[in-house]
């Protein structure tokens, strides 16, 4: 059995889910989202939750189906009511983040500035040195937070570079802080 996937999915006022052949499709007041699920997993609905089964509880493949497709529709959920958001830090002297239209544009102290364009889907807001990503499909959101990641990711001697806002950057002893130690 899977611990997860055995939970029944609350739906809330306001959000409609319907099953059409093992495709979700989850409308609620801020967007419309849709998955289509694995042969081997159902979901039914019963009243105001849903049920998600699968065709062999004892098979490790389906009870891994199982506990996964439970989580990816309940963030569907979520998504439709609240959404996701996923804050990004810039540390670094001259390092600045704009926002125009669907385009995120960075100075990362390279000799050029990067463009970097927005899904659809996902909506940014900068604010001084924070780069704030929402969204209501928590995969592309958290997927768009990591590829501006990877444009300069923090490094370990100074710190410089973009990272999640609370993220802890161990920070490694330079040169001469080894040779002084000696």
């Amino acid at each position: 059995m899977s611990r997860l996937g055995v939970k029944p999915i609350v739906i809330p006022a306001g959000v409609t889910v319907k099953n059409d052949g093992g495709l979700i499709t989850v409308k609620g007041p801020k967007t419309e989202l849709s998955l289509k699920l694995h042969p081997h997993v159902t979901f039914s609905m019963e009243g105001s939750e849903g049920k998600v089964t699968v065709a062999e509880p004892e098979a490790k493949f389906d009870r891994s189906l199982w506990g996964l497709s439970r989580k990816l529709i309940a963030n569907m959920i979520s998504g439709v009511t609240a959404g996701f958001t996923k804050q990004l830090e810039l540390v670094g002297v001259g390092f600045k983040v704009s926002v125009a239209g669907n385009k995120v544009n960075l100075d990362l102290g390279f000799s050029h500035p990067i463009a970097f364009e927005l899904p659809k889907g996902v909506e940014a807001k900068a604010e001084k040195n924070i780069l704030t990503l929402s969204g209501s499909d928590k995969q592309l959101v958290g997927q768009v937070a990591a590829q501006i990641r990877k444009l300069r990711k923090p490094e370990p001697y100074k710190g410089k570079g973009i990272r999640y806002v609370g993220e802890i950057v161990r920070q490694k002893a330079g040169k001469a802080a080894k040779a002084a130690a000696k």
